[in-house]
């Protein structure tokens, strides 16, 4: 079966994460990452935003309020990645995570992009990420992409924060 690729143009617009605690998943990605709160949706939901956008981000306990996080290696959702403009919006970004006291459970760069990992209050994976200018992502002889995991030097980032 051949299948038509999508536009281009096509971007993931929200998303939307069942929290056990509205509040403490609120201060993690308003107070500590940035995010504005553009809206509560009675007791149960919040809509978060940059820049004023209705929304980026969704959370809700409407199933989960009070539940523990999702079991490790079962299917569902790795992580969610959050697009900086730049480095040093990067390595402002990873100063707000240090300072909050969380934990860094990784930092890669893959070629394309340099990127932090860590997790929400609630167990869900965040990748906080950085893109590279496609002319320079690393390409094999067959001009492929080429992405690489190496180690991402977290002090130069961090001496590069806004």
């Amino acid at each position: 079966m051949t299948s038509t690729p999508i536009h281009p143009d096509t971007r993931i617009g929200h998303v939307h994460l069942k929290v056990s605690d509205l509040d403490r998943a609120i201060a993690f990605y308003a107070n500590v990452l940035g995010f504005e709160v553009q809206q509560r949706y009675g007791p149960g939901a919040a809509f978060l935003s940059a820049g004023g956008y209705h929304h980026h981000l969704g959370l809700n306990t409407w199933d989960s309020r009070g539940a523990g996080p999702a079991p490790k290696g079962h299917p569902g959702l790795y992580h969610t990645a959050f697009l900086y403009p730049d480095r040093a919006q990067l390595g402002d970004a990873l100063r707000r995570v240090l300072a909050a006291g969380i934990a860094i459970e990784g930092g890669a760069d893959h070629g394309v992009s340099e990127a932090i990992y860590i997790s929400d209050p609630d167990g869900n994976g965040v990748e906080l990420y950085r893109d590279r200018p496609k002319a320079e992502w690393p390409r094999d002889a067959n001009g492929q992409l080429a992405m690489v995991n190496e180690p991402l030097d977290l002090e130069a980032l961090l001496a590069e924060a806004a």
